[in-house]
């Protein structure tokens, strides 16, 4: 309550420019419901009145393994709008050896500042401005339709192994991944090889292995290779 004993408004993490949620899978139902909103609508809605969230506006997450108790794995509705899935694995040794030496004294690790949120929505533009040829979007929109079972582009392996593929979604981010990764290789213009190198951390949790897939031992990273 306010000092005229009304109800105020009060913004909490949610409204910030990066947002890292750790265990994302341990949240109950609810609370990935309303990050879904501020994902997809760039909005948080409170009482019925919409508050407009900054720009630019990106969520980074970490998600425990399903196989833990306590966690709630989250729709495929959600994971939809997370632009990669990336994979980590434990530490070389000699990366876990800096790691330790680097948190177990007293030595403080400042943090700089290296993009301020102008010239990131400057680079996300520039980004959006690159040229695509037409075979290159071509080649993208496929290898997302391929991984739909029972489509006119899916192989007879997809069928086999997948009950459930990529939305168009995945289409769009193969695109605007392949754009990133051309700019960062020093490129004006994606090729297919931009693609292809995207396409894991963009395809691997939006396509769904059936009890076929997971019997062989087959992960989803080598039923996206069978594609390329």
């Amino acid at each position: 309550l306010g000092e005229d004993r009304n109800f105020k408004f009060i913004k909490g993490p949610i409204f910030s420019n990066i947002i890292l949620a750790d265990e994302i899978n341990r949240t109950p139902p609810k609370t990935q419901a309303a990050l879904l909103e501020a994902m997809q609508e760039k909005a948080v809605t409170a009482a019925g009145v919409t508050h407009q969230l900054d720009k630019p506006f990106f969520v980074l997450a970490t998600q425990n393994p399903i196989e833990q108790e306590g966690t709630y794995p989250l729709p495929e509705a959600q994971l939809d709008r997370f632009m990669f899935n990336v994979s980590l694995d434990y530490p070389t040794f000699q990366e876990e050896l800096n790691i330790v030496k680097n948190t177990t004294g007293t030595k403080v690790n400042e943090v700089e500042k290296l993009l301020n949120a102008d010239q990131i929505r400057y680079f996300q533009q520039l980004v959006r401005n690159i040229p695509v040829t037409d075979h290159v979007l071509e080649y993208a929109v496929k290898l997302a339709a391929k991984t739909r079972p029972n489509t006119a582009l899916a192989t007879a392996k997809v069928n086999q192994l997948l009950s459930w593929g990529a939305g168009p979604r995945a289409s769009q981010f193969l695109v605007l991944g392949a754009k990133c990764h051309a700019v960062i290789s020093g490129k004006y213009s994606p090729d297919i090889e931009d693609v292809q190198a995207v396409a894991k951390p963009i395809l691997r949790h939006r396509i769904v292995r059936n009890y076929r897939a997971e019997a062989e031992g087959l992960s989803a990273d080598q039923i996206i290779e069978q594609l390329f």
